[in-house]
């Protein structure tokens, strides 16, 4: 069974075909393999939303299934920011470090308590005729003062899991697909999966 992944973000493709390996049935393409499919934009308010409108809109255009995500970085202090703006929190065009840096400025004042954090994760499974799945999950932690480590992406480098005692960008790929947001709401459309490429 084929199964898009509604992204050209490299480092979330990535992610994904990791969690997905688990699979064999599965065919995994991502919307790098549709140069010409021009994907929607973002206009939710929440990550569910835009994760709706993703899957639908990939899934209608290409005629295959797929599954979206819409994610991002939730700090309650910040009344929920950046939020589903976080990758273009600087801006439209901003890039990973732009974003950081805004995140940086804009929670100078906060002491320890109030940079509590969490991922939140979306994802839907569509088909071209209907959503099939939907769900949702979060990764908590604080954001650090300053940027720790060299892996991953987005705010991984000040994003501080706590049981860890390191951010996202010191834990090693391996560790990070089995505790992140992303893995927690692909877990739970997995049986989902399963069973349509078993029927497919």
């Amino acid at each position: 069974m084929e199964l898009v992944i509604a992204s050209r973000n490299v480092h979330k493709i990535r992610e994904c075909r990791a969690i997905l390996r688990q699979l064999p049935s599965l065919d995994v393409l991502s919307l790098l393999d549709f140069p010409h499919y021009t994907p929607p934009q973002e206009t939710g308010k929440t990550f569910e939303e835009n994760a709706w409108l993703k899957a639908l809109h990939a899934s209608q255009t290409l005629g295959k299934w797929v599954i979206a995500d819409d994610s991002g970085l939730v700090v309650p202090a910040l009344h929920g920011e950046p939020g589903v703006y976080s990758a273009r929190y600087a801006g439209e065009n901003a890039t990973d470090k732009d974003n950081r840096r805004k995140l940086l400025e804009e929670m100078d004042h906060l002491t320890d308590a109030d940079r509590v954090a969490f991922y939140e994760c979306c994802i839907v499974l569509a088909s071209p005729q209907a959503v099939v799945k939907t769900a949702s999950a979060q990764c908590e932690g604080a954001i650090t003062t300053e940027e720790r480590g060299n892996r991953g992406f987005g705010y991984d480098s000040l994003f501080l899991k706590f049981e860890y005692s390191k951010t996202f960008a010191e834990i090693d790929e391996e560790t990070k697909n089995r505790i992140s947001h992303r893995r927690k709401a692909l877990d739970k459309i997995l049986l989902s999966l399963e069973s349509i490429a078993i029927t497919v």
